[in-house]
């Protein structure tokens, strides 16, 4: 019995609400931990939606788990609402125009989408669980902190999600089509240096410089780049320096560290050369480092029985339908963009170039010849556990760079409301298609096991570190 109609339609039914929610969140925008009004408003649609919600989980006082529906298998489906700090911007301009009082930040990757359209998914399904009377468990996860807070490897780490029986999710995109399941097990380590301060002028013999370690540091993670697999990644910032002051040698200095890898046992690998090179670096400064752990993503496991189930689902509904004015703001959002990020997106989708192409007009196949850019997500943390799988959403103008203002300049304009309610639709027929054939499960369940090889998911994070709440000040 296929009853994909009937779940569309339930999707349509709240689509405004959720638009509006959407919306209401773009307008707040508020960096990992500290998604306080986002979070709000979310739980108040969710209390009138008939869930029952449970706040502040895993120690994190954004964070979600809300439930609807009785016994049964329990599907997931997975919500962000994190901004990105720097990156306010004016809704539906083709013009770089930061807003006042936004505090700096903004949705640079969508992710006020992202938590309403997963909410509009949720919904549909609770209603249609309702309506035809059978059993199952939808449940919303309200996961802060995407953007390098790692919340969901917290959510996984305190056994939210040891009774779910398959995760579904999206993320906003230039195209839409089943997400590859390709992401990088990464770690953020932050590593201060404590030295001694002294005059730099008058008694320098008597400093010895926190800075210098860093910089030094620095140098030796990059002469170790050339010794490692091509496809890992280390980045860094610079948190504190030490001050202003040039004739002080700075007694404290303090640099976080990315380390990115294929997998977790490579990733744990390179954060261990990397701890040494901070303990050389020290040994050379006459300095003490401390090194902390800060988040953690697993690298993402991906699972083609529920990556099959989704991809009939999109080709079924078929494209989104977006209209001449949709595709007139979007060529004006192109013409701000560098040709090469056009190209990269047609690239990483692994579809032919199409200059006239403004908005996505057809669903990626599941077997494209894709060269996506690879990152890191806690969604790998999830994928370990349970199968999952992930959408993408066509909610931006093809080749719009993420974490970018022309982001966050479309997060309010019509073609991404229909990208998110299109990318809804699709989630919430994957979820109907496995309560319908609970064979799907099975089979997710054992591929999950058959991918993993008797690995046994241990979190990155470990068990005594808490959530960085205060992670977004440095």
């Amino acid at each position: 019995m296929q009853n994909t109609p009937d779940i569309w339609a339930l999707v349509e039914a709240k689509r405004d609400t959720m638009v509006a929610l959407a919306d209401r969140v773009w307008e707040t925008p508020e960096v990992l931990y500290t998604e306080a009004r986002s979070s709000a408003a979310h739980v108040e649609e969710l209390q009138h939606q008939g869930f029952a919600v449970r706040q502040g989980v895993a120690g994190m006082p954004t964070a979600i788990v809300a439930e609807a529906g009785d016994e049964g298998p329990v599907i997931a489906i997975l919500g962000e609402y994190d901004a990105l700090p720097g990156l306010s911007q004016a809704a539906g301009i083709a013009e770089h125009r930061p807003v006042e009082g936004q505090g700096g930040a903004g949705h640079g990757c969508g992710h006020n989408l992202l938590g309403a359209g997963a909410l509009l998914a949720a919904t549909a399904v609770k209603d249609w669980l309702a309506a035809q009377g059978i059993k199952g468990r939808v449940r919303y996860y309200g996961c802060p902190a995407e953007e390098g807070g790692a919340g969901k490897t917290f959510l996984v780490r305190a056994g939210l999600f040891d009774d779910v029986d398959l995760a579904i999710t999206w993320h906003p995109d230039s195209f839409a089509g089943v997400a590859p399941a390709i992401a990088l097990a990464n770690t953020r380590v932050d590593f201060t240096f404590t030295g001694r301060s002294s005059h730099a002028a008058a008694a320098p013999h008597l400093g010895r410089s926190a800075l210098d370690a860093v910089e030094l540091m620095n140098v030796g993670v990059n002469y170790m780049r050339e010794h490692m697999n091509s496809e890992a990644r280390v980045h860094y910032a610079v948190l504190d320096a030490g001050g202003i002051a040039p004739n002080v040698v700075q007694g404290r200095a303090k640099v976080r560290y990315a380390v990115r890898n294929t997998d977790l046992a490579g990733m744990r690998a390179l954060v261990e050369r990397v701890r040494k090179i901070a303990e050389g670096a020290a040994l050379m400064t006459e300095t003490k480092v401390e090194m902390r752990i800060v988040a953690a993503f697993s690298n993402l496991v991906g699972n083609g029985v529920l990556e099959q189930a989704m991809q009939a689902e999109f080709d079924r509904l078929g494209a989104p339908d977006f209209d001449e004015a949709d595709r007139a703001y979007a060529n004006q959002i192109r013409a701000t963009l560098d040709p090469e990020d056009i190209r990269a997106a047609f690239r990483g989708a692994g579809l032919p170039f199409d200059s006239e192409m403004a908005l996505c007009s057809t669903v990626v196949p599941l077997d494209a010849p894709r060269r996506p850019m690879v990152g890191s997500t806690d969604v790998g943390d999830v994928s370990w556990v349970v199968p999952t799988v992930q959408a993408h959403g066509a909610t931006c103008a093809v080749g719009t760079p993420f974490h970018s203002w022309q982001l966050t300049a479309q997060g309010k304009s019509p073609h991404a409301h229909k990208g998110m309610v299109h990318a809804a639709k699709v989630m919430a027929a994957t979820a109907v298609a496995a309560l319908q054939d609970q064979g799907i499960i099975t089979r997710a369940k054992a591929e999950l096991a058959q991918r993993l090889q008797g690995q046994v998911y241990a979190s990155p994070i470990p068990a005594e570190i808490p959530p960085p709440l205060d992670m977004a000040k440095g």
